[in-house]
Order: structure tokens, then sequence, then C-alpha cells
């Protein structure tokens, strides 16, 4: 099976998976089924093009919602193995040796007592790309402790910079750690070993992401900032915090808000000029009168309604945005101008990012039914028959 899995780095294969022929056609991704930042890592890698078969344990392991309704599965192929027995095992090995990438987010040491760790799979193909995502990374002290997107970005010091001075920090959902700082590192980090190791005399690795190292990373330019005086270490004192009147957000007359970042001083003369403030407004550039600015771009805000500002600002380089909700998002009339949501099975989502004008991508599938493509994979593939084990009815709900 060796000379298959070599075979296999000759060149790009024609696309066989269920997603768009994007620029990522004829990559192949094996997904070891897990929650969070992987499965939505390896639904980007599937976006862009690469056929992502996603090995399902039998009694579910995804989210608690159903199976058609999670979005991050989709463009992908499903198999059900069991990796506690020797033949699933031996299925997920015959599917690497066949792979470009596989993906993983066990507790460090899980896939290695499973039988499908780094040196199992490599051992099987030398130019597998083999990605592990776990919120400690694979070494440290905190390594083989449980934990969650709250936990990694509070001590990368991001989630301390969220919320107001005189409040908690807040989170923002598990998108800046779980997905910024986990999934799209995760997702840098394979195609990156993946060009080396289809370099000539390039050779597969093992990429180590960890969402506390990538969440410390996108905080590069404020750690820059705070090492030259220009960041102070506490909410609401800065530029990007809140602390500046002019970049934040302001409750409107009826309930709702509106998003400024008029930061340029040309930007900032349309905004107070649009809101009604040129003439009174105090100094922009003197911190102290900072309070007094902000209290009066407030009054102004909470005199009209969201509709009626967003009608006052949306021709205009102030900067200004409403805040909208997830139901509202996808009718704005740029994202839909645009296609940045698309309706699929029923299901509005986002559409694939980025663009591209050669090898452009699509929602091609919905998700990826635990077990249903057993039969295709093993064709496609040309890898060991998979047992097609009982597979949960369309509504069943599985336990993380």
């Amino acid at each position: 099976m060796t000379a298959a899995g070599e075979q296999s780095r000759s060149g790009p294969r024609p696309s066989s998976g269920p997603g768009p022929a994007g620029p990522l056609a004829g990559v192949r991704v094996v997904e070891l089924a897990g929650i969070g930042p992987g499965p939505f890592a390896a639904m980007t890698l599937a976006d862009l093009g690469a056929d992502v078969v996603r090995v399902d344990r039998p009694g579910g392991g995804g989210l608690a919602i159903p199976h058609r309704h999670d979005v991050t599965n989709r463009n992908k192929r499903s198999v059900l193995l069991d990796l506690k027995q020797p033949a699933g095992v031996e299925a997920v090995l015959a599917l690497a040796e066949r792979a470009d990438i596989l993906v993983e987010g066990f507790r460090p040491g899980v896939a290695e007592r499973l039988g499908v760790g780094p040196d199992a799979c490599l051992a099987r193909n030398s130019r597998l790309v083999y990605g592990r995502m776990t919120g400690w990374g694979q070494d440290g002290p905190l390594a083989h402790r449980a934990g969650h997107d709250i936990g990694y970005i509070a001590v990368t010091g991001a989630l301390g910079m969220t919320g107001a001075p005189d409040g908690p920090p807040y989170a923002p959902a598990n998108l800046l750690g779980d997905y910024a700082g986990g999934a799209l590192y995760l997702v840098i980090g394979v195609l990156a070993a993946l060009q080396h190791a289809r370099a000539e005399g390039g050779a597969g690795q093992v990429v180590d992401a960890a969402i506390v190292d990538g969440t410390s990373h996108l905080t590069a330019m404020i750690q820059g900032m705070l090492a030259a005086g220009g960041w102070q270490d506490r909410r609401g004192a800065n530029l990007l915090d809140g602390g500046a009147p002019f970049y934040g957000t302001y409750a409107t007359k009826d309930g709702g808000y509106m998003a400024v970042g008029a930061l340029e001083p040309k930007f900032y003369a349309e905004f107070v000029r649009l809101l009604g403030l040129a003439e009174q407004a105090p100094a922009r550039d003197d911190p102290a009168a900072w309070g007094a600015l902000r209290e009066a771009v407030a009054a102004r805000f909470a005199s009209r309604t969201r509709a009626e500002w967003t009608r006052v600002f949306e021709d205009s380089d102030a900067c200004v945005a409403p805040v909208l909700s997830l139901t509202e998002a996808p009718h704005h009339p740029h994202l839909a101008a645009r296609g940045t949501y698309v309706d699929h099975a029923g299901i509005t989502q986002p559409a694939p990012a980025p663009r591209f004008s050669a090898t452009p991508t699509a929602v091609a599938s919905g998700p990826a039914r635990p077990g249903a493509h057993a039969a295709e994979v093993a064709r496609d593939w040309a890898a060991l028959e998979v047992e097609v084990a009982a597979l949960p009815s369309e509504g069943a709900q599985s336990t993380p």
C-alpha cells in the first residue's frame, strides 16, 4: 500500500468529492471527527475544493443538533468507523495512506493510543501532512487539561481587551479562539506544510495548531503598540477598544445600535457633519474631552432610530454601520448583492470565502450524514472497504 500512497503525490488528482472544483481540487483530506475548530478547518478545506472524508464514530460525537443543520460538515463525505476496533484503525490508516492531509482534534496522546497517531500514519505515507488541533497545544503544563475557547483566549490577553472598563470582559462567542486563533491557523499550517511536502525532496510533517498560539499571534499589532507606549494595558482606554468616542457603538432611539469607526480626520469630519455635531463637538484630539464628546454623540444617536441613522450614513465615508443580528445580516443590501450568504438545503449560511477568479468555490453539498458515503469513498480512494454501520435517523442528535 505504500506504493499507492506515494503515487498519490505525483500530481493533482481530479476531484471526486462532493465539493466544488476550487483551488484545492485533487487534494485529499481525512478528518477524524470532533467538534469546534477541527470540523470548521476541514469545512474550509472542503469549501476550497479538497475531497474531505470525515471519519465519524458510531454513536455520534458532533454538535448536539440534527446532522442536516451542522453546516461545518458541508461539502464533505462521511464514513463511520470504530477506532476501538482493529478493522476501524486499519481503515483509517488506509485512508491516510492515500491522503494529502489528516486533521484530528483529540487531546495529546489520544490518537497515538488509538493507533492512528503521526508515527503510524507517516509510516504508511511519508508525505502526509498531519494536522493537530488543540486548545493548549501538544506540550506544556496544560497540554493534557480540558478547556474551551473562553479559557484559551483568557490567558492570551485577548479576552482581557473586550468589554467596558467598568464591567467584566465578554466572550465574543467562540469566534476569536476556536475559529480565528484555531481553525484558520490550522488551515494555514496544513497548506504551508503541503507546499513543502510536494516540493522536490519534501516530506510530510506534523502541524501543531494550538488555539493559545494562534490567538496570541492575532495580538501582534497590539503588542507592538503596547511596547511603543501607544496602547494602555487596560480596557476602554485605547483607540480601538471603545476608549475613543469615534470608535465604538451607540444605542439608537428604538433600542438598536450603530457602529462608528471614524478614525481618520477626514472620515471623522464627515461623521460629525452628518451627525449634526460639526459646530459644537468637543475637541477630538484631546483625550480629556473624550467623555464630553462621547456624551454628545450618544445623545444624537439616541434621538433617531437605527433605520433612520442608517439612511443618513449609508452613502457616506463616515464609516458608520448598523449593528445587525445574525438573522438580519444576510439581508443587508451589500451582503445580498455580493452573495455573501447562500441558501442551501433550506439553510441560510455563509458562502465560501475568499473568492477566486479562475477556480470559483460554492456550497455544492449539504452536511454529510454520518456513514453515508462509505461505498463511494472506498471506490474513489481505492481504500479498504469500510463497514457501513447503522446510520442514525435524520432527526437524531449526537452528543458532544
